[in-house]
């Protein structure tokens, strides 16, 4: 479907107006929206602009996670904390290259919600060096507006309870993508205008798909449920699915959800026996729970394997979990089967 020419060309500004106006979204959430919305076009600009401006490449330095940032990862994060800092609903932040909570110091005046923030600056930053696709993710969760100290225990709270998510990519065109949970909208930046407009309203995953997205190289560590499917998958129309798959792999979970989004599919980043210790490799509250807030939005389906991802009660600010999502019938079926394997 040709979403733009269906559309009015909608301001992502009018848009929200529009929101708070409905009473969908308060008017403290909508400015943090845009906050959030014109980092995400400065960090378009900074990825860009990367090479001219001294910031690609490695920047000799690791994240709390121990992983080795790019100096864009940096960058992308000082513009997402400089842009919603002075929004006066933030109460605090999380990101995944920050070790702890970062608590603005803004006081309640009115009464009205307040809001945390959790956030990947730079989503995939790997395939930089290949001019590849990155994005930006985030999640904001309500806090309590009586004016008490912030910590990290107020930003452990369930998928469940998130009341608004997104992402940005950068490819072709920057998007942004956006639930306040009334469905999926996006939003693709008018260099004209220099402001997102709607040109994808409503977005709907199909229920059934015929594309997968795993990372083949490490099936040797993968649990059995998860072989079962993708072997049933590569069998093609000989095996018992009776249908040829596509495999797709990008190594941006921007990029994997972003195409799910736009003609259906099934990403896995599973459990595995590679790091035993980790339960799985992306984080629950700045990558699992948005993609997830916003999979189910559209239609579709997000799991563990095991429990749907936006019923896990964290334990920590970066915990990592496993992730399945995507088109319904296929995440279904994965679901299913864990579950034989586990009752075996």
């Amino acid at each position: 479907m040709n979403h733009i020419a269906t559309t009015q060309h909608i301001a992502l500004s009018s848009f929200l107006s529009n929101a708070t106006r409905e009473k969908q979204v308060p008017a403290g959430l909508i400015a943090l929206i845009k906050a959030v919305a014109d980092a995400c076009s400065s960090i378009a600009t900074a990825v860009e602009r990367g090479v001219f401006d001294g910031s690609s490449g490695n920047a000799h330095s690791e994240n709390v996670h121990g992983e080795a940032q790019k100096k864009l990862d940096v960058v992308s994060n000082d513009i997402m904390i400089g842009a919603v800092e002075p929004v006066s609903s933030l109460r605090g932040l999380a990101s995944e290259e920050l070790e702890s909570v970062q608590v603005i110091g803004h006081e309640d005046s009115d009464g009205s919600p307040d809001y945390l923030l959790l956030f990947d600056p730079l989503d995939g930053s790997s395939n930089l060096e290949i001019n590849g696709i990155v994005g930006s993710i985030f999640s904001v969760l309500a806090t309590s507006a009586s004016g008490g100290v912030i910590d990290e225990s107020h930003f452990l709270q369930p998928g469940v309870k998130q009341v608004c998510a997104g992402y940005a990519i950068y490819g072709a065109t920057t998007m942004f993508v956006l639930t306040t949970g009334h469905g999926v909208d996006g939003f693709t930046f008018d260099g004209e205008s220099a402001s997102f407009v709607l040109t994808h309203p409503q977005l709907q995953i199909p229920e059934n798909t015929r594309e997968f997205a795993i990372n083949m190289s490490n099936e040797r560590f993968w649990e059995e449920p998860v072989r079962r499917y993708v072997r049933e998958c590569v069998a093609g129309a000989s095996g018992p699915r009776q249908a040829n798959f596509n495999m797709r792999w990008i190594a941006s979970m921007v990029a994997e959800v972003h195409r799910i989004l736009m003609r259906g599919g099934v990403f896995l980043y599973p459990r595995d026996n590679r790091i035993p210790q980790l339960a799985g490799r992306l984080r629950l509250t700045y990558e699992a729970n948005p993609m997830s807030f916003i999979v189910e939005q559209a239609g579709g389906m997000s799991t563990t394997g095991e429990t749907p991802i936006m019923e896990v009660q964290p334990d920590d600010v970066h915990q990592r979990i496993p992730v399945i999502l995507g088109s319904r019938l296929e995440v279904e079926r994965l679901l299913r089967y864990h579950h034989e394997a586990a009752a075996a």
